[in-house]
């Protein structure tokens, strides 16, 4: 049950975010509470929660069940009602969930087509959802291949070439607003992932200073000194945000950090000097209200996906060889399912077989230690047992209330797999 930046607004998604935090305890709950048949005896689940998509996959045994069960849960989890996300949501089920995936991981559904930054977060959850013990024979199976899917896809197309990361956009947007950048002085509010890339992005344009605010100071001083900066608490943000020109913020806080009050004394201290802001977080990081200032300038993520779109044309030729990768992966899982779901016919039939057979290998065993010739005894066995199989296969054809077309594919069968092998 995923939504994404296509079909649910920024407003939604952050609603319907999971924190690193709430992740793995989100998973306990959905084991727990939706395991029954009135729920869709959910047996699997892993959560993928991005700044672009909140996604959970579930192995359910009844899909329908698994849906509604999935949809109430997460509006008891996050206080909303139904009615206020579920039109925002999109429901997969067996194979277009795999396709799913393994073009997630490909970078096709993506903001910025190509984009490698996603690949590492499923691998994220997965180990997330393993440790949370959410993972069994089908999420474990459809994650691993999703991966060397993902592999396969950058090594033999260019769906990575000409992409524009979420980080250069940024540098972008603040070009535009003031030319070089060798006199602005740069924050970033957090130290996770992206904002490691954004500082990379910002390094390069050689600015007047880059200092990191972050909970952890040996944390935010560590990713400070890759680029000669600066750290600070985060609790001095108040108290120092009016220093900088450029704000770059991403983390995993629950609620807005930089507050309209907060950016209101920031410009009057400044005596209107314009603040740039790129707010990547999901919940945002910045209060909604600050956009609405004068001198202030807040882009979201999803501003900066208008921007990343460039490029996009040049990628569309190795979309296509991504597809065509990823169409014949899905084949190949496909097969798998199928023989997942031929388990227990086997062994049903390998039960029988040795049922069968069990009463003529006591009758040989009988025979030869009563001293019966050895020859004629295995002889025999062998007979019965062969006649014993293929009773039920001469049973079925002779069954008269087969159709047509079902005894046709019954003899096709035999045709291939009995009659037609080579030995």
């Amino acid at each position: 049950m995923p939504t994404h930046h296509t079909t649910a607004p920024l407003a939604v998604r952050e609603r319907v975010a999971f924190g690193p935090d709430e992740i793995a305890p989100t998973i306990g709950k959905i084991l727990s509470r939706l395991s029954e048949a009135d729920s869709g005896q959910i047996s699997e689940a892993l959560i993928l929660s991005t700044c672009n998509r909140t996604e959970i996959y579930a192995a359910a045994k009844d899909p329908s069940l698994a849906k509604q069960a999935l949809q109430t849960f997460i509006a008891d989890e996050k206080g909303l009602t139904e009615e206020s996300f579920v039109p925002h949501t999109y429901w997969l089920e067996d194979l277009a969930v795999v396709r799913h995936a393994f073009s997630v991981a490909s970078g096709l559904d993506s903001m910025v087509l190509g984009e490698t930054q996603i690949v590492g977060q499923m691998k994220k959850a997965e180990k997330t959802a393993r440790d949370a013990k959410g993972l069994r024979l089908m999420l474990n199976t459809l994650f691993q291949r999703t991966f060397t899917v993902a592999k396969e896809v950058r090594t033999a197309t260019e769906i990575g070439a000409h992409s524009v990361s979420m980080a250069a956009a940024a540098v972008r947007l603040a070009n535009r607003l003031f030319g070089q950048l060798t006199e602005q002085n740069v924050l970033f509010v957090g130290a996770g992932e992206m904002i490691e890339l954004c500082a990379a992005h910002f390094a390069a344009q050689d600015p007047k200073s880059m200092t990191v605010a972050n909970r952890s100071l040996d944390r935010g001083q560590a990713l400070a000194e890759q680029f000669g900066g600066r750290a600070m608490r985060l609790a001095d943000l108040p108290a120092r945000i009016a220093e900088f020109d450029i704000i770059i913020s991403c983390t995993a806080s629950a609620l807005p950090i930089i507050g309209l009050g907060m950016i209101e004394r920031a410009i009057k201290a400044r005596l209107h000097k314009p603040i740039f802001i790129v707010d990547l977080a999901v919940p945002r990081d910045v209060e909604e209200e600050v956009s609405r200032l004068d001198d202030v300038y807040v882009y979201t993520v999803d501003d900066l996906g208008q921007v990343v779109q460039s490029g996009k044309a040049e990628r569309m030729a190795a979309v296509a060889e991504s597809l065509a990768i990823i169409d014949h992966r899905v084949d190949e899982f496909s097969d798998w399912m199928q023989l997942r779901r031929a388990v227990p016919t086997m062994q049903m039939l390998q039960e029988r077989a040795l049922h069968l057979g069990k009463t003529d290998i006591c009758r040989a065993k009988r025979s030869i230690e009563a001293g019966g010739n050895l020859d004629e005894a295995l002889e025999r066995l062998a007979h019965d047992i062969v006649r014993k199989m293929l009773h039920d296969n001469m049973m079925l054809l002779k069954n008269k209330t087969l159709t047509t077309s079902e005894r046709e594919h019954i003899e096709s069968c035999f045709k291939r797999f009995y009659l037609e092998r080579k030995h």
